[in-house]
């Protein structure tokens, strides 16, 4: 094939930007491609899934603190 898998390193953003990117991820993974997601750790919409591994980061802004902002 002209293309094969490989190791994908995500840093995606919240929002409907994260949920276009993860039927893309699972898409890769089934062709075989080893996926990383790395988000904060306040994170809201970004979940861990079996297509991906999930790697968090401290952050200073705590997720109900960003909750309360977004309504």
């Amino acid at each position: 094939s002209p293309a094969a898998a490989g190791k994908l390193l995500v840093i995606p953003m919240e929002g409907s930007h994260w949920l276009s990117m993860k039927k893309v991820l699972v898409e890769l993974s089934k062709r075989g491609h080893e996926i990383v997601v790395v988000a904060p750790d306040n994170k809201i919409l970004i979940d861990s899934a079996d297509v991906y591994e999930l790697k968090t980061y401290p952050v200073p802004l705590m997720k109900e603190l960003l909750e309360e902002h977004m309504r």
